[in-house]
Protein backbone atom coordinates (compact mmCIF):
# COMPACT_ATOMS: atom_id res chain seq x y z
CA UNK A 1 0.00 0.00 0.00
CA UNK A 2 2.73 2.24 0.96
CA UNK A 3 4.48 2.06 -2.58
CA UNK A 4 1.20 2.49 -4.57
CA UNK A 5 1.12 5.65 -2.44
CA UNK A 6 4.63 6.74 -3.52
CA UNK A 7 4.14 5.65 -7.00
CA UNK A 8 0.99 8.41 -7.49
CA UNK A 9 2.55 10.96 -5.27
CA UNK A 10 5.88 10.59 -7.45
CA UNK A 11 2.88 10.47 -10.35
CA UNK A 12 1.17 13.43 -9.22
CA UNK A 13 4.64 15.60 -8.50
CA UNK A 14 5.88 14.80 -12.43
CA UNK A 15 2.09 16.18 -13.56
CA UNK A 16 2.93 19.31 -11.78
CA UNK A 17 6.53 19.99 -12.99
CA UNK A 18 5.37 18.87 -16.90
CA UNK A 19 2.76 21.73 -16.14
CA UNK A 20 4.81 23.91 -14.65
CA UNK A 21 7.31 24.15 -17.28
CA UNK A 22 4.67 24.31 -20.07
CA UNK A 23 3.60 27.13 -18.74
CA UNK A 24 6.93 28.92 -18.23
CA UNK A 25 7.47 27.55 -21.59
CA UNK A 26 4.89 29.49 -22.74
CA UNK A 27 5.41 32.40 -20.77
CA UNK A 28 9.00 33.18 -22.12
CA UNK A 29 8.07 32.62 -25.78
CA UNK A 30 8.70 34.98 -28.37
CA UNK A 31 5.84 37.20 -28.72
CA UNK A 32 6.81 39.61 -31.52
CA UNK A 33 5.70 38.58 -35.18
CA UNK A 34 4.05 39.96 -37.85
CA UNK A 35 0.87 39.48 -39.90
CA UNK A 36 0.35 39.65 -43.50
CA UNK A 37 -3.09 41.12 -44.91
CA UNK A 38 -4.08 39.66 -48.66
CA UNK A 39 -7.14 40.73 -50.25
CA UNK A 40 -9.27 39.30 -52.67
CA UNK A 41 -10.06 41.20 -56.41
CA UNK A 42 -11.18 39.88 -59.52
CA UNK A 43 -14.74 39.48 -60.81
CA UNK A 44 -16.10 36.78 -58.73
CA UNK A 45 -13.78 37.77 -56.08
CA UNK A 46 -16.79 36.89 -53.92
CA UNK A 47 -16.13 33.80 -54.36
CA UNK A 48 -13.01 33.84 -53.06
CA UNK A 49 -11.56 34.44 -49.46
CA UNK A 50 -9.21 37.40 -47.92
CA UNK A 51 -6.39 35.96 -46.32
CA UNK A 52 -4.30 35.91 -43.47
CA UNK A 53 -0.57 35.37 -43.08
CA UNK A 54 1.52 35.33 -39.85
CA UNK A 55 4.72 34.75 -38.56
CA UNK A 56 7.11 34.96 -35.54
CA UNK A 57 9.96 37.61 -36.01
CA UNK A 58 13.00 34.67 -35.58
CA UNK A 59 15.58 37.37 -34.56
CA UNK A 60 16.58 40.99 -34.79
CA UNK A 61 18.50 44.04 -32.74
CA UNK A 62 17.06 46.95 -31.40
CA UNK A 63 19.74 49.76 -30.27
CA UNK A 64 18.20 51.94 -28.03
CA UNK A 65 20.88 54.81 -27.96
CA UNK A 66 21.11 54.87 -31.88
CA UNK A 67 17.72 54.19 -32.58
CA UNK A 68 18.12 51.43 -35.09
CA UNK A 69 16.29 47.97 -35.85
CA UNK A 70 16.95 44.96 -37.88
CA UNK A 71 14.59 42.37 -37.57
CA UNK A 72 14.61 38.81 -39.30
CA UNK A 73 11.57 36.55 -40.31
CA UNK A 74 12.17 32.91 -41.70
CA UNK A 75 9.77 32.46 -45.17
CA UNK A 76 8.93 29.24 -43.89
CA UNK A 77 7.66 30.08 -40.74
CA UNK A 78 5.03 31.99 -42.88
CA UNK A 79 2.23 29.90 -42.01
CA UNK A 80 -1.90 30.72 -43.22
CA UNK A 81 -3.95 31.91 -40.86
CA UNK A 82 -7.50 31.88 -42.15
CA UNK A 83 -10.39 31.15 -39.89
CA UNK A 84 -12.98 30.70 -42.59
CA UNK A 85 -11.54 27.87 -45.04
CA UNK A 86 -10.95 24.57 -44.22
CA UNK A 87 -7.61 22.55 -43.59
CA UNK A 88 -7.66 21.44 -47.39
CA UNK A 89 -7.90 24.83 -48.33
CA UNK A 90 -5.82 26.27 -46.21
CA UNK A 91 -2.92 23.60 -46.79
CA UNK A 92 -3.60 24.34 -50.82
CA UNK A 93 -3.22 28.36 -49.77
CA UNK A 94 0.01 27.36 -47.81
CA UNK A 95 1.96 25.15 -50.01
CA UNK A 96 1.06 28.10 -53.34
CA UNK A 97 2.19 30.72 -50.83
CA UNK A 98 5.54 28.88 -50.38
CA UNK A 99 6.08 27.72 -53.40
CA UNK A 100 8.39 29.12 -56.47
CA UNK A 101 6.05 31.91 -57.77
CA UNK A 102 5.37 33.73 -54.29
CA UNK A 103 7.87 33.38 -52.00
CA UNK A 104 9.72 30.60 -52.68
CA UNK A 105 12.04 30.03 -49.05
CA UNK A 106 14.38 27.50 -50.54
CA UNK A 107 15.97 30.15 -52.69
CA UNK A 108 14.92 33.19 -50.27
CA UNK A 109 15.04 31.72 -46.76
CA UNK A 110 14.73 35.07 -45.35
CA UNK A 111 12.93 38.29 -45.04
CA UNK A 112 14.92 40.97 -43.34
CA UNK A 113 14.15 44.81 -42.42
CA UNK A 114 16.91 46.85 -41.29
CA UNK A 115 16.63 50.47 -40.18
CA UNK A 116 18.36 53.39 -41.77
CA UNK A 117 16.65 56.11 -39.56
CA UNK A 118 14.35 56.63 -37.02
CA UNK A 119 12.78 59.96 -36.11
CA UNK A 120 10.43 60.77 -33.17
CA UNK A 121 7.68 62.17 -34.48
CA UNK A 122 5.02 63.44 -31.59
CA UNK A 123 3.79 60.17 -30.02
CA UNK A 124 4.39 57.70 -32.67
CA UNK A 125 8.36 56.85 -34.44
CA UNK A 126 8.45 57.28 -38.46
CA UNK A 127 11.16 54.28 -39.57
CA UNK A 128 13.02 54.06 -42.60
CA UNK A 129 14.72 51.19 -44.09
CA UNK A 130 15.23 48.51 -46.63
CA UNK A 131 12.97 45.14 -46.72
CA UNK A 132 14.75 42.39 -48.25
CA UNK A 133 11.97 40.15 -49.94
CA UNK A 134 12.34 37.33 -52.47
CA UNK A 135 15.68 38.40 -53.74
CA UNK A 136 14.71 42.31 -54.00
CA UNK A 137 15.36 45.26 -51.84
CA UNK A 138 13.27 48.21 -51.19
CA UNK A 139 13.04 51.46 -49.02
CA UNK A 140 10.27 51.48 -47.09
CA UNK A 141 8.68 53.64 -44.74
CA UNK A 142 6.18 52.96 -41.86
CA UNK A 143 4.63 54.55 -38.46
CA UNK A 144 5.46 53.21 -35.29
CA UNK A 145 3.38 53.86 -32.09
CA UNK A 146 4.39 52.69 -28.53
CA UNK A 147 7.43 52.16 -26.67
CA UNK A 148 10.18 51.17 -24.90
CA UNK A 149 8.88 47.51 -24.47
CA UNK A 150 6.32 47.16 -27.10
CA UNK A 151 5.92 48.54 -30.67
CA UNK A 152 3.56 48.46 -33.40
CA UNK A 153 3.67 49.58 -36.61
CA UNK A 154 1.51 49.24 -39.73
CA UNK A 155 2.69 49.37 -44.01
CA UNK A 156 1.80 48.43 -47.16
CA UNK A 157 3.82 47.27 -49.94
CA UNK A 158 3.45 45.26 -53.66
CA UNK A 159 4.20 42.28 -54.68
CA UNK A 160 5.16 43.49 -57.45
CA UNK A 161 7.81 45.25 -56.01
CA UNK A 162 9.72 42.80 -55.11
CA UNK A 163 9.43 40.39 -58.40
CA UNK A 164 6.48 38.52 -57.25
CA UNK A 165 2.95 38.01 -59.17
CA UNK A 166 -0.29 38.34 -57.40
CA UNK A 167 -1.75 34.73 -57.46
CA UNK A 168 -4.52 35.30 -60.26
CA UNK A 169 -6.83 32.17 -61.05
CA UNK A 170 -9.78 31.84 -64.09
CA UNK A 171 -8.71 34.71 -66.37
CA UNK A 172 -7.80 36.73 -63.48
CA UNK A 173 -11.84 37.14 -62.17
CA UNK A 174 -10.19 35.64 -59.42
CA UNK A 175 -6.77 36.99 -57.69
CA UNK A 176 -5.23 38.79 -54.70
CA UNK A 177 -4.72 42.40 -54.68
CA UNK A 178 -1.10 43.82 -55.65
CA UNK A 179 -0.86 45.59 -52.46
CA UNK A 180 -0.97 43.58 -49.10
CA UNK A 181 -0.96 45.25 -45.78
CA UNK A 182 1.60 44.40 -42.97
CA UNK A 183 1.34 44.72 -39.28
CA UNK A 184 4.08 44.64 -36.67
CA UNK A 185 4.11 43.82 -33.71
CA UNK A 186 7.68 44.13 -31.46
CA UNK A 187 8.32 43.18 -27.70
CA UNK A 188 11.91 45.08 -26.98
CA UNK A 189 12.64 41.50 -24.96
CA UNK A 190 12.18 39.11 -27.58
CA UNK A 191 15.55 40.77 -29.39
CA UNK A 192 19.18 41.47 -28.51
CA UNK A 193 18.95 44.93 -27.21
CA UNK A 194 22.49 47.25 -27.17
CA UNK A 195 22.65 50.51 -25.05
CA UNK A 196 26.14 51.66 -26.93
CA UNK A 197 26.81 55.42 -26.36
Amino acid sequence: MLRIRSYRTLLLAAVALTLCFRGNAQTNAPRSSITVHVHKAGLFSGFAHDHVIAAPIASGTLDAKAMTIQITVAAKQMKVADPDVSDKDRAEIQSTMLGPKVLDPDKYPEIRFQSSNVQKAGDHYRVTGKLELHGASRELSFDVSGGPDHYQGKTKLKQTDFGMEPISLGGGTIKVKDELEIEIDVYSADLTRSNRP
